[in-house]
C-alpha cells in the first residue's frame, strides 16, 4: 500500500512537470487492476465518474471502447434507493424488466425479449442458478451487458447478462450496520464488516435476515444469508480471494390470482387462494477462490474456479385455474415440486497489451469449463385410505372435492378449505441430466489509431448433455439419447471515435445456445442458432459527469426454446425443465442509457428502450405459433428515471431526497396463440392482454455524524397490475408501502 502512494505521489509531480503531456488512459494502465489505490484516486484526481467501470466484460475494456452497451448500477444506488430484491435494482436498467414471479419462489428477468433466467444469470462472474432470490445486501453492484455476450461467457441466450458482484475483502478497516424495516412486519438486519487481519490478509463478513409477511395474506418469507471473504496478497504482484456464501431462505407458494379466459380475475390485491399449509425452501450455497497474477504493467493472468449447490423444494396447492365459463369455480390441484443441481466451474484467462509497429492491441484469451449435475422430481400425491383393484392407494390430482368446487369470487366458500388435507406423496420419477460445458476464446481489441479500432473474437464451445430417468415405480433406470452440440462462434465490432469522448460502433456476432433441459420424452433438446446485429454511439461529456447511449439492434434466434405447455401425458407441464422449441424469432429495437452525476451528492439515471420481438417463421402445422405474431411478456415500450440528492450547506443540510419511476408498456400473458383449424379463424386465441403501469417511489433521509435514516413510500400511486407467467403465476405487484432505513457505519 505504502508502496503504491508513493508511486501515485510520483506520477503527480511528474504529471505536473509534464504540463498534462500524459493522456487519461496512460495514467490508468500506469496501475494494476488489483492496486487499491487506482480505484480510490481516479474519481478524487480525474473527476471521473466511476459509473462505468466493470467486470463484466472480462477483458478490462474501457466502455467507449466496448461495441455494445453495458449499465452498472453501484452499491450507492442500491442503498439510496432501499432495494431489498434484485427486481428493485434493476428498475434502473432499462429494458430489462421482471417476466414473471414464478409463484413466489423466484423473480424471472428478461431483456430484449429474452428470458436471462435460465443461462444469463452470473454472480462474480460464474454462471448463477436462478432458482433462488438472491440476496442483495451483499451486492457492491449489479453490471448488465446487452447484447451479444456468449464470446466470453459461454452457451448464454441472446439479449444480455446480468453478473452480481458480491463485496470484497479491503485492507481499508470499517464497517455498517443496518435496520430496515417495513409495511406487513418487515424485519431485516444486516451487517456488514471489513478490515485487515495482518498486513498480508484482509477479510469480509457480510449477513442478513429478513422475516416478513406480506399483502397478500398467509404469505411470509424468512431467510438468512451469510457471506464471509478473504483477500490473501501473496506478493506485488499475486493475490488471491476466497469466498462463500449460503442463503436459506422459508417462503409461501403464491400463484397470485389467476385468469378466467383472456381477463385477469378480478379478485382483491390480498386474497390467497393457496393452502394454508403450502410451503417451499430454498438452500443454495456457493465458493469460490480467485487468483490473480500481474507478470508485469501488461499481462496479467486469472484463474478462477467455483462450486455451487442448490435445493428448492414446494408443496402445497399449484397453480389457481378458474374454469373458462367466467363463474369462478375452480379446483386447485396439488403441486410438490423438487430441483438439485450441482455446478462445477473452472476459468483460466490471459490479459495482455502490446503492439505490431504502430498498431496497438489488447488481447484477451482463455478457457473455461463446467460440468452441472441437475435433478428434477416428479411426485405423485395419494389416499393411503382408498385403494384401485390391485390394492395400491389412489392417486390425488386435485385438492378438494370436484363435484363441490369452491368460487373464487366468495371468500366465505374459499376461506374454509385453507387448512384442508395434506395428503401424503412420493417421488415417481427422477431424471438426472449430467452437462459438460468447454469453451476456448480469444479476443483482440486492435486500436489500429486514436479514432479506428476494430474488436476482433472467436469461440469455439462444446456441450454434452445425458439425461437418464430414474423411474421409482419400476424401479429402472433408462439412459436417454446423449446430445452433444460444438460450434465456433465468431464476433466482429467496429469502433470509429470521432473525439476522446465520442465512440460510434456496429458489431455482428453468431453464436449457437445448447438448450438446457429436455422434451416432453426425456430427450435433450436441439441448439438455437443466434445472429446478432448492433450499432449505436456513445458520448461523454464533462470528463464522464455525463454519459449518454443510443444502440440499435437486431436478433435473429433459429429456434426458441420455451417452457413446455403440457407433458406427455397431456397434462399442465409444472416442470421448467422440460421445454420445447417454438420457431424462428426475430428480435429489434432502440436503448437509451443516460447517467449525469454533475456532484458527488447528485445522481441522476434515465432510460428508454423500444423492443419488438415476433416470430418470423413456424410451420403453419396445427399447434404451431402465428408468424407475426409477438412473443408473450414483451413488453414494447419500457422507461425509467430516478435521482438522489444530498443537500451539501445551508439549513437543510444532510438531508436526501430522491425518486424513481419505472414503466412497463403494454404487453401480453399467457400463451402465445396457435394454428388450430377447428377455432374461429383458424387460432387459438390464448393470449391475456395487459395494460402498461407506471410506478414511481420517493425517499426522504438525514445524514448525521455515522447514522444515516432513510424513509421510502413505494408504489405511491397504489398502482394495480400485474406479472403473468405464461397463463399461471399470475401476481398483483406490490401497493403502496413504506420502508425504513436506519444505518450506522463505524
Amino acid at each position: 500500500m505504502c508502496k503504491n502512494i508513493f508511486k501515485t505521489i510520483a506520477l503527480l509531480l511528474s504529471l505536473q512537470a509534464a504540463s498534462q503531456e500524459k493522456t487519461n488512459e496512460e495514467f490508468e494502465n500506469y496501475f494494476t487492476e488489483n492496486d487499491t489505490v487506482k480505484n480510490l484516486k481516479e474519481v478524487a484526481i480525474l473527476g471521473k465518474n466511476d459509473k462505468g467501470k466493470s467486470s463484466v466484460n472480462r477483458a478490462g475494456i474501457k466502455p467507449l471502447d466496448m461495441p455494445q452497451a453495458i449499465q452498472v448500477i453501484g452499491n450507492e444506488i442500491i442503498f439510496q434507493q432501499q432495494s431489498v430484491r434484485l427486481s428493485d435494482v434493476i428498475k434502473n436498467a432499462n429494458g430489462v424488466y421482471v417476466g414473471s414471479a414464478r409463484g413466489g419462489a423466484q423473480e424471472s428477468f428478461w431483456s430484449r425479449g429474452y428470458d436471462m433466467s435460465s443461462n444469463n444469470m452470473f454472480k462474480n462472474g460464474f454462471r448463477f442458478n436462478s432458482g433462488s432470490i438472491p440476496e442483495v445486501a451483499s451486492l457492491e453492484k449489479v453490471e448488465i451487458l446487452k447484447g451479444s455476450a456468449a464470446l466470453l461467457y459461454g452457451n448464454v441466450a441472446p439479449g444480455g447478462i446480468l453478473n452480481m458482484v458480491t463485496k470484497m475483502p479491503t485492507f481499508k478497516k470499517g464497517g455498517e450496520f443496518t435496520m430496515q424495516t417495513g409495511s406487513y412486519n418487515f424485519y431485516k438486519p444486516s451487517i456488514d464488516i471489513y478490515g485487515p487481519l495482518n498486513n498480508a490478509i484482509a477479510y469480509r463478513f457480510s449477513g442478513s435476515y429478513e422475516n416478513s409477511e406480506s399483502f397478500r395474506d398467509f404469505v411470509t418469507k424468512e431467510r438468512y444469508y451469510v457471506n464471509p471473504s478473504f483477500l490473501f496478497k501473496i506478493n506485488n504482484k499475486t493475490d488471491i480471494t476466497l469466498q462463500g456464501d449460503y442463503l436459506s431462505d422459508d417462503w409461501t407458494p403464491d400463484f397470485g390470482t389467476g385468469s378466467i379466459g383472456k381477463e385477469i380475475a378480478d379478485v382483491p390485491r390480498n386474497a390467497y387462494l393457496g393452502a394454508k399449509w403450502s410451503n417451499g425452501n430454498t438452500k443454495q450455497a456457493t465458493a469460490s477462490i480467485l487468483v490473480n497474477h500481474q507478470f508485469n504493467s501488461n499481462w496479467k493472468l486469472n484463474f478462477n474456479s467455483s462450486f455451487q449447490d442448490y435445493d428448492r423444494e414446494s408443496i402445497g396447492t399449484e397453480r389457481i385455474q378458474p374454469n373458462t365459463d367466467g363463474s369462478g369455480d375452480w379446483n386447485r390441484p396439488y403441486g410438490r415440486n423438487k430441483a438439485v443441481e450441482q455446478i462445477f466451474a473452472n476459468q483460466v484467462s490471459l490479459q495482455g497489451n502490446f503492439k505490431t509497429g504502430k498498431i496497438k492491441h489488447q488481447l484477451f484469451t482463455g478457457i473455461d469449463t463446467e460440468i452441472s449435475y441437475a435433478d428434477a422430481y416428479t411426485f405423485r400425491f395419494f389416499n393411503p385410505d382408498v385403494l384401485d383393484v390391485n390394492g395400491d392407494p389412489v392417486t390425488v390430482t386435485i385438492y378438494g372435492d370436484p363435484t363441490n368446487p369452491v368460487n373464487i369470487f366468495d371468500p366465505a366458500l374459499y376461506d374454509a378449505t385453507y387448512d384442508g388435507p395434506i395428503m401424503p406423496s412420493e417421488v415417481t420419477r427422477i431424471v438426472k441430466t449430467e452437462t459438460t460445458r468447454f469453451g476456448v476464446y480469444a479476443q483482440d481489441l486492435i486500436s489500429f489509431s486514436n479514432k479506428f479500432k476494430a474488436l476482433l473474437g472467436i469461440r469455439y464451445s462444446y456441450q454434452e448433455a445425458k439425461p437418464e430417468t430414474h423411474n421409482k415405480v419400476n424401479n429402472t433406470i433408462t439412459e436417454e439419447k446423449i446430445r452433444n452440440d460444438r460450434a465456433f462462434s465468431p464476433k466482429v465490432g467496429l469502433i470509429y471515435q470521432p473525439t476522446k469522448n465520442t465512440s460510434i460502433f456496429a458489431s455482428y456476432s453468431n453464436s449457437f445456445t445448447p438448450n438446457t433441459g429436455v422434451d416432453i420424452y426425456n430427450n435433450a433438446i436441439e441448439p438455437s442458432i443466434i445472429d446478432q446485429y448492433e450499432a449505436g454511439i456513445k458520448k461523454e461529456f464533462w470528463k464522464g459527469v455525463l454519459t449518454t447511449n443510443v444502440t440499435l439492434y437486431q436478433i435473429v434466434n433459429s429456434n426458441l426454446a420455451q417452457t413446455a405447455e403440457f407433458d406427455a401425458n397431456g397434462n399442465v407441464n409444472t416442470n421448467t425443465n422440460v421445454k420445447s422449441l417454438s420457431g424462428e424469432t426475430t428480435s429489434k429495437g432502440v436503448e437509451v442509457d443516460i447517467t449525469y452525476k454533475p456532484i458527488e451528492a447528485l445522481n441522476i439515471i434515465a432510460g428508454y428502450s423500444y423492443n419488438d420481438m415476433r416470430y418470423t417463421e413456424t410451420t403453419g402445422a396445427t399447434g404451431s405459433f402465428i408468424e407475426g405474431d409477438r412473443l408473450v411478456r414483451t413488453p414494447a415500450n419500457t422507461a425509467n428515471l430516478s435521482f438522489f440528492y444530498t443537500v451539501q450547506s445551508g439549513v437543510l443540510k444532510d438531508v436526501s431526497f430522491g425518486a424513481i419511476g419505472n414503466y412497463i408498456g403494454n404487453r401480453k400473458g399467457g400463451w402465445n396463440n396457435q394454428v388450430n383449424p377447428t377455432q374461429p379463424n383458424g387460432i387459438l386465441d390464448r393470449e391475456i392482454p395487459l395494460d402498461g403501469y407506471t410506478t414511481i417511489d420517493v425517499s426522504l433521509g438525514y445524514n448525521w455524524k455515522q447514522f444515516s435514516l432513510l424513509c421510502k413510500l413505494s408504489n405511491i400511486t397504489n398502482e394495480l397490475n400485474y406479472t403473468v407467467h405464461e397463463n399461471y403465476s399470475v401476481n398483483p405487484i406490490a401497493p403502496r408501502q413504506i420502508m425504513t432505513s436506519l444505518r450506522y457505519k463505524f
